[in-house]
């Protein structure tokens, strides 16, 4: 095993983040409780999410831009203008929000980072993901950070080539399968899955259990380990 260079990923896995969009959808289907019931109106908004990420891409303003659209959906046009001020103002406590880092994020990246090249690699809105770095404190363990539209094989191959030997010598880190790890394994690369409790729907894939550079980690303070396991085994 050659390892180069180690890509993590950024929302719920170095720190939380889904957990904040359930609660303001919770508060969403308080707002709308009027008019629909709360599973119907999840099935909406989901819908709204999936048919909108091409025109407003990942994060908080395209999620509550999404539930403004399902808010004039579910009451005929009807939604009162109150409503859609809570919204947005919802969306703007969510990109204010501290961050909170994960167990064993910093510790892990800390050690990895004396031996291998760092990279942040992160999907979402430009400014919110730089804000949540620098509120971290991790922005300076890593030797790059990219922000990008979408997380596909070629966008892993161009950015492990940026940054380090090539996607085959490199590993990414993160806690979707389909965004983190199906599409690095397909680059060539190493993919580690880090699950946490709460995934959201659009993210979920199924795990490619048989794959030889596909490995999962319970939390991230097992994954220096993991990286020397596989590297002396390569060694034997």
């Amino acid at each position: 095993m050659t390892l180069t260079t180690i890509g993590f990923d950024a929302d719920d896995t170095l720190w939380q983040n889904e957990a904040f969009f359930r609660l303001t959808q919770d508060r969403f289907a308080e707002l709308l409780a009027g008019h629909t019931d709360p599973n119907h109106l999840h099935d909406r908004l989901l819908a709204a999410e999936r048919r909108n990420l091409g025109h407003y891409g990942y994060g908080v303003k395209g999620f509550v831009l999404s539930m403004i659209e399902t808010a004039i959906e579910v009451t005929q046009g009807r939604v009162p203008a109150s409503v859609i001020g809570d919204l947005m103002a919802m969306g703007r406590d969510m990109l204010a929000h501290p961050i909170e880092l994960l167990p064993h994020a910093r510790a892990a990246v800390e050690a990895l980072a004396t031996r291998y090249h760092v990279v942040l690699i992160t999907k979402g809105d430009l400014l919110d993901q730089e804000r949540k770095l620098a509120q971290s404190g991790l922005g300076d363990l890593f030797q790059a950070v990219e922000i990008v539209s979408e997380k596909t094989p070629s966008v892993y191959r161009t950015i492990f080539a940026r940054h380090g030997s090539g996607a085959e010598q490199a590993m990414m880190v993160g806690n979707s399968l389909k965004s983190d790890v199906l599409p690095v394994l397909a680059a060539g690369g190493w993919g580690v899955h880090v699950p946490h409790g709460l995934t959201w729907a659009l993210e979920h894939a199924d795990a490619p259990q048989h794959h030889d550079r596909f490995h999962t980690v319970t939390d991230l303070g097992a994954l220096p380990d993991l990286v020397d396991r596989l590297t002396q085994a390569h060694k034997d």
